[in-house]
């Protein structure tokens, strides 16, 4: 399941467990003549959470830029738009069901039917959904699930785009550690195979999934940070735990990446950074990267 919730954190869930027991820190030191910050988010979260994140309000004023994981406006281009979407689509002549077998087919019906109403013996959704990614259909399930249970739900209201439009909305500059092809390739260029496998072990474990899911939002929305870190502990030992390739590449390798132009950036102006809250934990996160590196990162309180 870690696979299904990690490719869910990049899309719409993002870990929030921090060994730190914080969301926002202060980066200062080594050579920056003014502090940037860096925070954690939920992407699922409202825009309004960011009033309960300590230190926020100081945060976004003593900054002269926003640095998300991607550039939302870039993302929001008629044509990377499109692309995006058809990066989610099967190649041509090849269809859902031309990878599964009967009985694959058969148990991915079961929860279609009790998520969505409907599957695909339909006419017309079969004709929407068997042109779908494997990983699209297994995101699209649990977006469903977590909208059903969070009726309040607006996905034009998020926390990570706030960030950004409130920067654009103050004459402040937006940029984005990734591109948005990098971010397709991430998201969806795991070969099909192992996309059904995932698919498939999320459809016989999807109620323990979500259980874990409903757990993590709300030690989130609740700032219960050891008992995140403890869910997230229990999951990576839970039947579809991702490979170590897979966490690297949705990770670690990203972190990494990150750390290299980070140092430029709050260089040039002062910065507030906006990312999944799980790349800030852990030996492999950015606030361990940071001071390695030997700036001072402190929680704000």
């Amino acid at each position: 399941m870690r696979k299904t919730i990690l490719l869910a954190a990049a899309l719409i869930v993002s870990f929030a467990f921090n060994a730190h027991a914080q969301l926002l820190y202060r980066i200062s030191g080594n050579g920056l003549e003014s502090p940037s910050y860096i925070v954690g988010t939920y992407h699922l979260a409202p825009a309004s959470f960011a009033d309960s994140i300590p230190g926020m309000r100081q945060a976004i004023e003593q900054t002269n830029q926003v640095c998300g994981e991607l550039d939302i406006m870039d993302a929001f281009k008629p044509e990377n738009a499109a692309r995006l979407m058809q990066s989610q689509m099967l190649p041509e002549g090849v269809t859902l069901s031309s990878l599964l077998t009967a009985e694959e087919r058969t148990r991915l019906n079961a929860l279609l039917l009790k998520v969505l109403g409907t599957n695909l013996d339909d006419e017309a959704y079969a004709a929407q959904v068997e042109k779908m990614k494997p990983v699209a259909l297994s995101t699209t399930l649990s977006l469903a699930e977590y909208m059903k249970k969070t009726q309040s739900f607006n996905p034009m209201e998020l926390l990570d785009n706030y960030f950004q439009m409130l920067a654009l909305q103050n004459g402040k500059s937006v940029i984005g550690f990734e591109t948005v092809d990098f971010q397709m390739d991430v998201l969806y260029g795991t070969e099909l195979p192992k996309q059904v496998e995932d698919l498939m072990c999320m459809v016989d474990h999807f109620e323990e999934s979500m259980v874990l899911v409903d757990r993590i939002t709300t030690a989130y929305f609740a700032q219960e940070f050891k008992q995140l870190e403890a869910v997230l502990e229990e999951e990576l030992e839970g039947e579809c735990a991702a490979s170590p390739e897979e966490e690297a590449a949705l990770l670690d390798n990203r972190n990494h990446n990150w750390i290299k132009v980070m140092p430029g950036i709050m260089t040039e102006k002062p910065t507030l950074f906006v990312v999944g809250a799980g790349h800030l934990c852990g030996e492999q996160g950015v606030l361990k990267l940071l001071e390695g590196l030997g700036y001072t990162v402190e929680g704000m309180k």
